[in-house]
C-alpha cells in the first residue's frame, strides 16, 4: 500500500470539495482549483475528510495512487493557504520593480525584461532585488518561477543572475585561481 495515498486529507472549515465523477472541485479563500481524477482512481469524503483508493495492486494503479493524492492535498492546501516561490537578483545594476500586472527586470542586457502577470499568481516585488511569486496552484507559481529564473540563470563564477532563496550555488574559481608558484 502506498505510504502517501493511504494518508487521509483533512479538508479545513473554509475549505469547499466537490465531487462530480471523476472532476473535483476545490473552493477556499485563496481561489478555486478543479481537476480530472484518473480512472482507476476513486476519492471519496467523509465529512471534512478526502480519502483515495485504489482498486487493486496493478503497477499503474499504485504508481497513480500516491500521485493523485498528492494533488488533491496540493489543492486543497492551495485554496486554503496558497503557495509561493522566493527569488533573488544579484549582480551590479540588476534589479526588478513591479508595474502595473508587470515584472520589469534590468538584468545586464541592453533591453529591459519584461513579464506579464498571468490568471492565477499574483507578483510582489517588497525590494529590488526580491521578487515572491504566489498563488493557489503549486504547478503554476512553480512554472512561473521557473521562467522567470530562465531569464537570467545564476551563473557559477560570480554569482549574477536570478536564484531561488533556498538555492546553494556551487561556486567555480576563475582561470587564475588553479595556478600555482
Amino acid at each position: 500500500m502506498s505510504r502517501i495515498g493511504r494518508m487521509p486529507i483533512t479538508v479545513p472549515a473554509d475549505v469547499q470539495v466537490t465531487l462530480e465523477g471523476k472532476n473535483i472541485t476545490v473552493k477556499g479563500p485563496k481561489g478555486e482549483l478543479k481537476s480530472t481524477i484518473h480512472p482507476l482512481i476513486s476519492v471519496e469524503l467523509d465529512g471534512n475528510v478526502l480519502n483515495v483508493t485504489r482498486p487493486n495492486d496493478a503497477q499503474e494503479t499504485r504508481s497513480l495512487h500516491g500521485l493523485t493524492r498528492a494533488l488533491v492535498a496540493n489543492m486543497v492546501t492551495g485554496v486554503h493557504t496558497g503557495f509561493s516561490k522566493e527569488l533573488e537578483v544579484n549582480g551590479v545594476g540588476y534589479r526588478a520593480a513591479k508595474q502595473g500586472k508587470q515584472l520589469v527586470m534590468n538584468l545586464g542586457y541592453s533591453h529591459q525584461v519584461t513579464m506579464d502577470e498571468i490568471p492565477g499568481i499574483t507578483i510582489d516585488v517588497p525590494a529590488p532585488n526580491r521578487i515572491i511569486i504566489s498563488g493557489p496552484d503549486k504547478q503554476l507559481v512553480g512554472q512561473f518561477a521557473a521562467n522567470v529564473r530562465e531569464k537570467r540563470p545564476p551563473e557559477p563564477y560570480k554569482g549574477k543572475g536570478i536564484k531561488y532563496v533556498n538555492e546553494t550555488l556551487i561556486r567555480k574559481e576563475g582561470k587564475a585561481g588553479g595556478k600555482k608558484k
